[in-house]
């Protein structure tokens, strides 16, 4: 892929992108600036976008220094490499490294594959497989106070917290209200709102939902 020539960190992004927002909270809690570029990726992807990420053609993508980042999980694992001297958001043992990214890649595959369905689907059967995956989530979490456990806030909950601007409509749509179904997850979710990186990154469910709404009218479910 060939560099652009970008100075300092450049984020290439969609307001409602929960990958995006995985990235916003980290460079927040890391205190690193940058430049956030909005990308209209629902009309026409710029000239910019194209060329960083030619393969998936998606946000977000990070630019620095000329070097380009794809992929959120990436750009996160990226941010803790290039920066340690900044917050980490991994552990440092090894195995405790693995489990994160293994909960991590959980949140891709299974929150998203199955929330996604949300824009694909009129049919309500996976409000059952979501109540499933969110019972998962909590009993990973447990007692803690963030899936980081001792290391605090960390991967998983930069991971998991923008999809919580779901739930409204998991709700609405699916009958999954998360405070009955997965209350420990749904305390977590409180929790985590209240850091200044997770509240100035994420938008309101209400409004997501008003995005959700408008994508499942253009598809005829509504």
């Amino acid at each position: 892929m060939a560099g652009e020539n970008n100075v300092g960190l450049v984020l290439l992004d969609f307001w409602v992108s929960p990958f995006g927002q995985r990235c916003r909270i980290a460079l927040a809690e890391k205190g690193l600036s940058y430049e956030y570029v909005e990308e209209n990726i629902m009309a026409t992807k710029s000239d910019r976008l194209l060329r960083s990420n030619p393969i998936y053609k998606q946000i977000p993508v990070l630019l620095h220094d000329g070097c380009i980042i794809i992929e959120s999980l990436i750009i996160l694992q990226y941010l803790d490499e290039v920066f340690p001297d900044t917050r980490s958001l991994l552990p440092t043992d090894p195995s405790e490294r693995a489990h994160t990214r293994f909960w991590a890649d959980y949140v891709d595959k299974k929150v998203y594959g199955c929330g996604s369905r949300l824009y694909t689907e009129k049919q309500l059967e996976a409000g059952t497989e979501m109540a499933g995956i969110l019972k998962t989530l909590e009993e990973e979490l447990g007692e803690k106070e963030f899936f980081g456990g001792e290391h605090g806030f960390g991967f998983v909950d930069v991971a998991l917290m923008p999809f919580t601007t779901w739930f409204e409509s998991f709700n609405r749509y699916w009958g999954v209200n998360v405070e009955e179904v997965a209350p420990t997850l749904a305390a977590w979710a409180a929790r985590c709102m209240k850091r200044e990186s997770v509240s100035k990154s994420l938008y309101s469910s209400e409004k997501v939902h008003a995005f959700i709404s408008g994508m499942r009218k253009d598809a005829g479910f509504e």
